[in-house]
C-alpha cells in the first residue's frame, strides 16, 4: 500500500522544475516556489557538511510546539498526540502555534486569535471549504466544527501573503486538509486512538479507508467528551461538554494524475460555558463537498483543481438544558427559561489553475460563496421548536485571483498575487429587537443591501543566503475586508447612525511581513516579524443596557497600527536531547482614540526539552506568560473584551510515549504539574448565574492527567 509521496524539502524547484502534480502541491498551499525557499538553505548546509537531513530526524511521539516549515508558512499534523492534553477543536490545536492564543469560553470551543487578530481577519479552510458558525455571539465559532482528528495536515500562512484561498485574510490563513488516498493494489489501512484523563475526559477515533488503484472509501469518526474541570484551587469551573463527528470521502482515481472525491460529514454536541449568560445545546453541523484535480495536461498548462461545498450549522443556546435559571435571584442576567435558534448555510465553490513556462508559475481562478442566516428565539423551555424561522442575513462574494511566482535566480525568487472581489449583503430584518424579540422597533434598514468591490495583493521577495545556509523574505500585503455577520448584525445601534449594517465600513490592511530561518547542524533557528496600519479597523466597543446587569455592544471605523513577532528555536545538544523554545509578542495601538488595542495576547514564551530515543521519548514544556498591562477597558471583539488587567503565570507539564510495536503506540502526561490557579487575559467574564461576579475571569484547568492509546494497521 502506498499514499501520495509528500515532495522533499530538500528539493528545490529549479533543480528539478515544475515535477509536482496538483495532489502533491495541496499540502504545500504557498505553491512550489516556497519548497525552493526551503530546500537551498537545506542543501547548502549539507555542503558545507554540518547538516543532519530531515529524514534523519527522529519524529517527535508527543507535539510540546509547532516551529514553522519556512519564515512564512507552519505545516503540522494535527493528528499527533500534543501537549497540553490533544485538542478537541479546531482552536485548541492553533495553540500550541507561536503567535495564537483563543478566547476562552471553558472546556471547549474556544474561538482563535493570531497576532491579537480575531474573527473573519483569519480565513478558516476545512477540506476546501468555509464552516461559518451562526450565533451573534460567536459561540459556535468556525473553528469549534473542526475535530482535528479528522485531517491530515494544518497549514498557517501568516499575514496577507496569499489570495488563493479567499477574500479577507489579514491576519493568517489557516488550512485543515486531508490528503487523497492511494493504493497501489486492494488494500486497506485503519487508524485508532483512544484518550482518558482527569475530569471525564473521553475521546474515541478511527480512521479508516479502504481501495484499490481505481478508487477508495474513508470513514473518519470521533467523540469527545468530559466533565466540568477544577481550577489550581479545587474549584469547579462550568465546562463539561460532549461532541461527535463523522465524515465519508469515496474517490475515484483512473490515473494517477486524476482525482475525483465526494465527502459528506455531520456532527452536533452540547457545552457548557462558565463565561456566557446561555449554554450550547446543540452544534449540529451538515457538510457536502465534491472536487476534482488533474495534473500534467500540458506543457505550459499543467493542471485543475476544482471543488464545491455546501455546510449547514444549526446551533441552539438556553440557559435551561445545562444550567437551571433562577427566578428568584435578582444578579442573574438572564433569571427564566429562554432559548435562541440559529442556522446558516453557506455554499460555495472554487476553480484554480495552474500555467508554467521558463522561470515562472501562475496559479489563478476564480471563487465564489452565498450564505443564508435565519434564527428563531424565544421564552419558555423549548417554545422556540413552534416558531417559524426567519431570515435575517444573506450574503454574497465573487473573487477573481492569481499569484505569480518568478524565480530571479537558483537564490532568489519573486512571489506577487492579486485579487479582487465583489461582496454585497442584504439586511432582512423587519425589526429591531433585543435578545429574547422583546421591545422590538422598525429597522431602518429593513430590506436594503449593500455591495462592495474589494481589492487585495501582496509582493514577496525571497532569498537563500550563499554566506550561511539560511532563507530570508520580506513581503508587503494589502488585503480588504467586507464586514462580517456579527459586525454587520449583532451590535447595537450607533449614535447617531441608524444601524450598523449602514455604517461600517470595510477594513483595510496594509502588512509589511518579514522573516528568516536558519538551519546547520543541530541549531534550527528562525524569525518572522510584522508591521501594518489598519484604515478602518472594525472595533467593538461596550456599555450598560437597560437592565444593568446586561451590556451591548456597538460598531465604530478606526485606524489602527499593529506590530509583533514570533521567534524560536531549537538545538539538539546531543544524539538524543533537544531544546527548543519560542516567544510571540503583538501590539496594536488605536490612533483613532490614542489608546492601546484591546484584546492583544500578551507576551508568551515557551521552552521545551525532550529526550527521545527510537521508541520511546520524555518531554517537558514550561509556558511562561507575562502580566499584560495594556488594555482598552469596555473595548474588544463581539464576544470578548478587555476587562481589566491580568496577571502572569508559568505553567510546567510533562510527557512520555513509547511505540510497543509498529501498530501500537502509548502517550501520557500531566499538564499544570504543580496544579497552579491562573487564568488566561483573553477569557470572557464570568457571569453571576455561575457564581462570578461580572468583569472577572475564571480560572483555566488545574493538575491535569492524561493516556491515550493510538492504533495503526
Amino acid at each position: 500500500m502506498s499514499v501520495f509521496a509528500r515532495p522533499s524539502q530538500a528539493q528545490s524547484r529549479l533543480s528539478r522544475p515544475f515535477a509536482l502534480n496538483p495532489f502533491q502541491r495541496r499540502w504545500w498551499p504557498a505553491h512550489a516556489a516556497l519548497l525552493g525557499a526551503l530546500a537551498l538553505p537545506l542543501q547548502a548546509a549539507e555542503v558545507a557538511g554540518g547538516a543532519q537531513a530531515a529524514d534523519e530526524e527522529v519524529a517527535p511521539l508527543v507535539v510540546t510546539s509547532v516551529a514553522p516549515q519556512s519564515p512564512l508558512t507552519v505545516v503540522t499534523d494535527p493528528r499527533q498526540p500534543r501537549q497540553p492534553v490533544p485538542a478537541s477543536d479546531g482552536a485548541d490545536y492553533l495553540k500550541t502555534i507561536p503567535g495564537f492564543a483563543a478566547i476562552r469560553n471553558g472546556g471547549v470551543n474556544s474561538d482563535p486569535v493570531f497576532r491579537g487578530m480575531f474573527g473573519s481577519r483569519i480565513k478558516l479552510l476545512s477540506n476546501g471549504g468555509e464552516m461559518l458558525g451562526a450565533c451573534p455571539s460567536r459561540m459556535d465559532s468556525p473553528s469549534s466544527y473542526i475535530s482535528p482528528e479528522n485531517y491530515d495536515r494544518l497549514t498557517v500562512i501568516k499575514g496577507p501573503q496569499t489570495v488563493l484561498w479567499g477574500p479577507g485574510a489579514s491576519a493568517a490563513t489557516v488550512l485543515f486538509e486531508r490528503e487523497p488516498e492511494r493504493f497501489d493494489k486492494p488494500d486497506y489501512r485503519l487508524n485508532a486512538s483512544l484518550l482518558g484523563g482527569s475530569n471525564g475526559r473521553f475521546d474515541r477515533s478511527i480512521d479508516a479507508a479502504a481501495g484499490s488503484q481505481d478508487g477508495y472509501a474513508r470513514v473518519m469518526a470521533n467523540r469527545s467528551q468530559a466533565d466540568d474541570y477544577r481550577d489550581g484551587n479545587g474549584d469547579s469551573v462550568p465546562s463539561r461538554f460532549d461532541k461527535w463527528s463523522s465524515d465519508v470521502a469515496l474517490g475515484w482515481t483512473p490515473d494517477a494524475n486524476t482525482l475525483l472525491e465526494l465527502t459528506a460529514g455531520a456532527g452536533d454536541g452540547e457545552s457548557r460555558y462558565a463565561g456566557r449568560g446561555m449554554d450550547g445545546s446543540a452544534f449540529k453541523r451538515e457538510s457536502l463537498g465534491l472536487r476534482f484535480e488533474k495534473s500534467y495536461i500540458g506543457e505550459v498548462f499543467h493542471g485543475i483543481e476544482a471543488n464545491v461545498y455546501y455546510n449547514y450549522a444549526d446551533h441552539v443556546m438556553d440557559n435551561y438544558s445545562l444550567r437551571s435559571p433562577n427566578p428568584n435571584d435578582v444578579m442573574m442576567p438572564m433569571r427564566n427559561p429562554m432559548a435562541s435558534n440559529v442556522d446558516r448555510r453557506t455554499l460555495g465553490g472554487r476553480v484554480a489553475g495552474t500555467w508554467r513556462w521558463d522561470a515562472f508559475e501562475l496559479v489563478g481562478g476564480i471563487d465564489a460563496q452565498a450564505s443564508e442566516h435565519r434564527l428563531r428565539k424565544a421564552a419558555g423551555i423549548d417554545t422556540y421548536k413552534s416558531l417559524p424561522w426567519a431570515k435575517d442575513a444573506t450574503f454574497h462574494n465573487y473573487g477573481l485571483f492569481g499569484e505569480l511566482a518568478w524565480d530571479l535566480s537558483r537564490q532568489q525568487r519573486l512571489i506577487g498575487g492579486a485579487r479582487i472581489d465583489r461582496a454585497a449583503a442584504e439586511d432582512e430584518r423587519e425589526q429591531l429587537c433585543n435578545m429574547m424579540g422583546m421591545a422590538c422597533r422598525s429597522n431602518p434598514t429593513a430590506d436594503r443591501e449593500r455591495s462592495d468591490t474589494l481589492y487585495s495583493g501582496f509582493l514577496r521577495y525571497e532569498q537563500d543566503l550563499l554566506a550561511m545556509p539560511a532563507t530570508w523574505y520580506a513581503g508587503l500585503g494589502h488585503a480588504q475586508r467586507f464586514p462580517d455577520y456579527w459586525e454587520l448584525f449583532s451590535a447595537a445601534n450607533q449614535v447617531g447612525q441608524p444601524t450598523a449594517f449602514a455604517s461600517v465600513n470595510p477594513e483595510k490592511t496594509t502588512q509589511l511581513d518579514i522573516g528568516i530561518q536558519y538551519r546547520q547542524g543541530p541549531l534550527e533557528a528562525w524569525a518572522s516579524a510584522y508591521a501594518g496600519h489598519v484604515d478602518d479597523y472594525i472595533l467593538f466597543s461596550y456599555g450598560p443596557g437597560m437592565n444593568p446587569l446586561h451590556t451591548i455592544s456597538w460598531v465604530d471605523n478606526i485606524d489602527a497600527r499593529i506590530a509583533g513577532a514570533e521567534l524560536g528555536a531549537s538545538y539538539r545538544f546531543a544524539p538524543h536531547w533537544k531544546g527548543d523554545a519560542s516567544l510571540a509578542y503583538a501590539w496594536g495601538e488605536n490612533t483613532s482614540g490614542d489608546r492601546a488595542m484591546p484584546q492583544i495576547p500578551p507576551l508568551e514564551a515557551r521552552l521545551g526539552l525532550t529526550y527521545e530515543r527510537d521508541d520511546w521519548s520524555a518531554a517537558a514544556l514550561w509556558r511562561v506568560v507575562a502580566a499584560q498591562n495594556r488594555i482598552a477597558e469596555n473595548q474588544g471583539n463581539v464576544v470578548g473584551k478587555d476587562f481589566d488587567r491580568s496577571a502572569g503565570f508559568g505553567v510546567l507539564s510533562l510527557n512520555g510515549a513509547y511505540r510497543v510495536s509498529d501498530t501500537l503506540k502509548l502517550s501520557a502526561g500531566i499538564d499544570n504539574l504543580f496544579d497552579k490557579a491562573y487564568s488566561e487575559h483573553l477569557n470572557l467574564a464570568g457571569n453571576a448565574g455561575f457564581g462570578y461576579a461580572a468583569g472577572s475571569r475564571y480560572n483555566e484547568p488545574g493538575r491535569t492527567l492524561w493516556t491515550r492509546v493510538d492504533l495503526s494497521f
